[in-house]
Formats: C-alpha cells, structure tokens, sequence
C-alpha cells in the first residue's frame, strides 16, 4: 500500500503549453486518465484540473508568491509558453515517420540530428514526387538529401592508462565545442560560448549534465569555460523563457531538473552588471517553472511536477515512443516528461511501479524537482539581497512556503524518507530513490529528517560499489542496479550538509572505486555503472555511452575531496 499523506485532493494545473498555436498540444478538456495493465486498460480518476487560455497562466505564475512579486521581479519573457522552434518532425513529417518507424539507423537520434542540404520544403517536394520507397531507395533519398552525423567521436582508450585525474584531464579538450552557429534547418540551437558535451551519442550541451560536468572543470582549473556555459544557459533562456533539455529544436519544449543557481555559484569573478543579468535569467526560470508545471495539493499548497509542452513522441526517440504510446497523446507526454525530469525511466514514474507502459509522470509532484527549486528561492533572495533588488523578502517567504510543502506532503513518517506524491492516488507513491537524498542537498530537511534519510539511505540504497538509483529493478536504466554519478554528488553532499560524514565518504569512495576499476579494465568513463556488480551499466533505450561529462566531472570533485585515489 503506498502511504497516504494527508487527507483530500490534488490537481495538477493545465496552464501549461502554447494555447494561441494551431498546434497546440494541451486540450481545453482531458478526460480520465487511463492505465495500460497487460491488455487491459482502466479509468484512472484525477483530480480537478486548472484549465484556461494564456491570461490563466499569467494569473497562476506567481502563486507561490505574494501578488507584489511582479512588480518587485526585473522584466523577463513571459510565462506563457513561447512558440517553439520546429523540430525535425515536423519540418519533415511523413519522411520523418518513415525513416524513424523502418529504422534506417540504428539510433533514432541519428536523423534528428542529421542536417538537410537544402529548404525542408524543397526535399518534402521531392519526396513526395518520389512515391513509395522501400528501405534502400528510403537511405538513399535520405543520404542524397541529408548530411548524417556519424557515431560520436570519442578518442581511443589509451593501453598505457595513464592515472584517471591525468585521463580525465585529456578528455576535456575532446568534449568541448567551440561556439556554434548551426546551418539552415539543423536541428541545432545556436550557443555564443563555447561548451562541453556529455560525449557518445550526445553531441550538444545538456542542462543537468552541465552542473556536474562543471565540477570538475572546476577541479582541473577550467574557469573560463564554466563561465562560457552559464552565459550560454543564460543566452537560452533570454530566446525560450527556460533552459531547454538540451540544445536542440527537439528539446525546447521541455526544461530538466533546475541546477542552473548552483552553475552560477560555481563563477566567483562575475562583476555587478554580470550578476543583475544573471539575475533576471533565473527570475525568469522561475517563472517558467510555477508558471507552466504547477499542481496544487489537497491543503492548497502549490508544487511542482515535470512535463513538456506537446504531446507528441519524441523525436530522438520516435520509434520506441510510438511503440509504448500505441497513439494515446497522453502516454507521449508523459514520456516526454520523463524525460524532463532526466531519470528517463525509472519506476519512479510508473503507475504499476514496473512497466513503462503505466507511466505517468505529469501527474506526480516530485521531491528532487521541488527541493531544486527551493534552492532556486533561496539563491534568488540571496542574489536580490546583494545587488539591492526589493525581490529578497518575497522568495524568502516563497521558500518558507514551500518547504512546509514539501514536509507535509512528500515525507514519509513511517519510512524515514523523502518521496513522489502521487496526485491521482492522493497519496505518497511506495518505495525509497535516490531523489530521497535531494531535501538534505537543497537543505530543507529538519536535523532530526536528515538523519532518518541517511539511515534509510544506508540500509536501501547504499550498494558495494555505490549509491543505488532505486530498490526496484525494472530493466529500466534510472533503477536498480544502476548507479549514476549526478546521484552519488547529491547524496555524498547532502549528507555531509547533514553531517552524515562516514557514510558520504563510503558512498563516494566506492563509487570512485568503480569508475577507476571500470577505467582500468577498459580504458573508458561511462555515463553510468551497475553498483552491485562493479561493471557497465544497462537498460534504457542506447547502449551505454562513454566520455562522459557528468562522470567526469563527478569523479574529479570526489577525487578531491577523498583523494586522487579511491579507498
């Protein structure tokens, strides 16, 4: 039985989306919502939803604060969604749905980053002209047409293995990319500065992956190129009201987990004028978030919850969407949002607890999401404070507000830990995850729930090699067995916020284990590991990448802080 927190009802507000597009992917009404067990599917009721034109987004934006907060706030974009770019998919319709549906690559990312040589328009014409097309005439228009990315460069492990800070050391002119203008029709977004890619597949700069990538460019003294990703971060949310998932047309309907506050702190030389422009790039993401992904709770309180605004299969992976989503709207964007929340996928988000086909996470209010951004509040009351903005008191009170939110309704008395409320079921969902470690990073915890957590951590999560994802193993890759290094740093730093010291050094220190035993046996860091076992990791959509960014970086800030090698 999942743990009931509290009594009555929660919706999720449907402010969210571009209303005024033709296109628009929010319907003005939504029905019940349906679970797929096996062959059957059941009603599933939701609570009442917020529904409105954009003035309703505009009135709910700021509903975390006090109805002065808009004039105390610098200007920003609006809350209301921006008209997204257009994506490969629908640049170039059925061609796309064919390419992707007959798998003429492997790796459905392949074509959405593949750039046309000529007007979408001009090509869709010939397609057209073309006429049914088996698989070898299909790859030939397509090469005849498009340029195709290849696999992603990544340097040979070299047999001498020179010591990892050392390797990883070399790695970072590799991943890194100068500024970017990207040719006509590309599905690349432009980026002043230059930025460092998480590697493998992944060839642009990602929002979440950043922060920890940052870390050990800060380790390894790479100031300046820290700096350049932060105003790249900032130069996206002055084009799209949000920092997009990653830097693709594909990708700006939906953000990830909200760590850009803390990429700032990382910069301790940015001057005044500098820091106020920061400022409004993070009133602005705020905005973004209460304004398009807010859900209220049975008392009132108003929290977050991923999403994306469309609801269509994603483009980097259309074929497995359309798969899973058999057609059902609701099922795509709740994939999508998935996605948002970077654990694409977890049992997090499955309403069975297991299957991908029962996900459902638009109508979860998660703890990671809303710990991040009270964070968020903390940081941008800090910053109005220093440059002397009348905006401090206001997310101070915001913060407050939001903390007693998140200990009322996602905090589990009776299992010690932090949890997913779940709005349809009314209740806290079952099972203890990593994100348990997120209220101790952010610093929302109570001492006496902190130390609750750090036992429960210790007892479900903690594995030989590391911090496990979650106790259930799905086959999904956000879940047991699999470790992830964004994961261990949260945790290892929230329990020294909490001054579980021992445990967040064997948390640490294992994990610095794996990843050198993994470099040693094959010359390679690895977006992510199996902590029981001591080797690659597995599941998810792709083969486990390597290069990587976050890894990386994770590994060197871990290095100095227990030392270049793991005990």
């Amino acid at each position: 039985m999942s743990e009931r927190a509290g009594g009555g009802s929660a919706s999720r507000d449907r402010s969210s989306g571009d209303l005024s597009r033709k296109d628009a992917v929010f319907p003005p009404t939504r029905g019940p919502r349906r679970e797929q067990h096996g062959g059957s599917r059941s009603p599933r009721r939701l609570g009442a939803l917020v529904r409105g034109s954009t003035g309703v987004i505009a009135a709910v934006a700021l509903t975390l604060l006090p109805s002065t907060a808009t004039a105390q706030t610098a200007p920003a974009p609006s809350v209301a969604a921006r008209a997204y770019p257009a994506s490969p998919a629908e640049l170039f319709g059925a061609l796309f749905d064919q390419v992707q549906r007959r798998r003429l690559f492997p790796d459905g990312k392949t074509f959405a980053d593949a750039t046309p040589r000529r007007a979408p328009a001009a090509i869709m014409a010939d397609y057209a002209r073309a006429g049914t097309l088996d698989d070898a005439g299909l790859r030939a228009f397509v090469l005849a047409n498009f340029d195709v990315p290849g696999p992603g460069r990544t340097a040979p492990p070299s047999a001498a293995r020179p010591p990892l800070a050392e390797h990883i050391r070399a790695l970072w002119p590799q991943l890194t990319r100068p500024p970017l203008t990207p040719p006509p029709g590309s599905s690349a977004l432009a980026l002043p500065r230059r930025y460092v890619v998480p590697g493998g597949r992944f060839r642009e700069m990602y929002y979440w992956d950043s922060y920890f990538t940052m870390l050990g460019l800060e380790a390894d003294g790479q100031h300046a190129l820290t700096r350049d990703m932060v105003e790249n971060f900032v130069s996206l949310i002055q084009r799209y009201g949000h920092v997009p998932n990653g830097t693709r047309t594909y990708y700006v309907s939906r953000s990830q987990p909200p760590f850009l506050y803390l990429m700032m702190d990382l910069v301790r030389d940015a001057d005044r004028a500098t820091q106020a422009r920061w400022l409004d790039a993070l009133l602005a993401e705020h905005r973004f978030w209460v304004g398009q992904r807010t859900a209220t709770m049975p008392d009132g309180a108003r929290l977050q919850h991923y999403g994306d605004g469309k609801s269509t299969p994603r483009d980097e992976s259309y074929r497995e969407d359309v798969a899973t989503g058999q057609g059902d709207a609701r099922v795509y964007q709740d994939l999508r949002a998935g996605a948002e929340s970077g654990w694409d996928y977890s049992s997090r988000w499955f309403a069975d607890g297991r299957t991908l086909a029962t996900i459902d996470t638009t109508t979860i209010v998660p703890a990671d999401l809303n710990s991040l951004l009270y964070g968020m509040e903390r940081a941008i009351a800090a910053r109005c404070r220093a440059l002397a903005r009348p905006c401090a008191a206001t997310f101070e009170r915001a913060a407050a507000t939001r903390r007693q939110a998140i200990e009322r309704w996602l905090w589990s008395e009776r299992d010690g830990r932090y949890g997913d409320y779940d709005l349809a079921a009314a209740r806290l969902r079952d099972g203890v995850t990593a994100a348990t470690a997120y209220p101790l990073f952010t610093g929302v915890a109570s001492r006496s729930r902190g130390a609750r957590v750090a036992a429960t951590i210790e007892r479900d999560l903690l594995a030989a090699n590391g911090l496990r994802t979650t106790a259930v193993a799905t086959g999904q890759q956000w879940d047991r067995p699999n470790g992830w290094a964004p994961l261990q740093w949260v945790t290892v730093e929230g329990l020294r916020r909490y001054r579980a010291e021992a445990l967040a050094r064997r948390i640490g220190t294992r994990f610095l284990a794996t990843v050198e035993r993994e470099y040693r046996a094959s010359g390679k860091l690895l977006e992510k590991y199996d902590v029981e076992e001591s080797r690659a990791g597995g599941g998810g959509e792709y083969p486990t990448q390597d290069g990587f960014g976050w890894t990386n970086g994770v590994t060197r800030a871990l290095q100095q802080r227990y030392g270049q090698r793991a005990r």
